[in-house]
């Protein structure tokens, strides 16, 4: 994705979300803001973004962002239901009708038996959250960049579908889960 398409899907993110009155907040961790940063790159940003969480250190995921700190303690950060519990905290804690977050190993090196290039985003609304697994490739700064490009994608697409309704094509991927935070099953079971 060029820098051009990923301002065009923020663009449309940002109007889609005025047109129907939602605001968004992000909680991210290996993108350091970057994700929130191109959002507001978008003139009239102002009237949907209500702000962002930068969760760089552990401890903060569960004290800005709210997840579970046994959790975490027992998970680590790189982890789907992390990812969920920081999307909906966001939301929480930002007064915010869309969540979104990311957490991930950028590199260069693994982190808690991770590899490097596994992300986990999410997009939270109403409370529950939809999951989303990625495996990018390359070095520190072109996974911190896949990771924001999938999180405007996805969000793009989730926007798309609160407006018009959802529109699968044949080859398009389903998210990883859908849970409630905490939850972690697809059905939240």
């Amino acid at each position: 994705m060029t820098d051009t398409e990923l301002f065009e899907s923020n663009r449309r993110i940002i109007a889609t979300c005025t047109r129907l009155g939602l605001s968004l907040a992000s909680a991210e961790s290996l993108t350091g803001g970057r994700f929130v940063a191109s959002l507001v790159d978008v003139p009239g940003a102002s009237a949907v973004v209500r702000g962002g969480l930068v969760t760089y250190a552990t401890d903060l995921k569960a004290s800005l962002a709210g997840v579970d700190a046994d959790h975490l303690e027992e998970t680590g950060p790189i982890d789907p239901v992390v990812a969920a519990q920081m999307a909906v905290g966001t939301a929480q804690r930002c007064v915010a009708d869309i969540g979104i977050s990311c957490t991930g190993v950028a590199g260069p090196d693994p982190q808690d038996d991770k590899p490097v290039g596994l992300a986990y985003t999410a997009i939270a609304f109403g409370g529950k959250a939809t999951i989303f697994e990625h495996e990018f490739s390359g070095d520190r700064n072109a996974i911190r960049n896949q990771t924001v490009q999938a999180m405007a994608v996805n969000l793009d697409e989730f926007v798309t579908a609160l407006a018009f309704g959802p529109a699968r094509e044949q080859s398009q991927p389903a998210p990883a889960e859908s849970t409630e935070p905490g939850a972690l099953g697809p059905s939240g079971e």
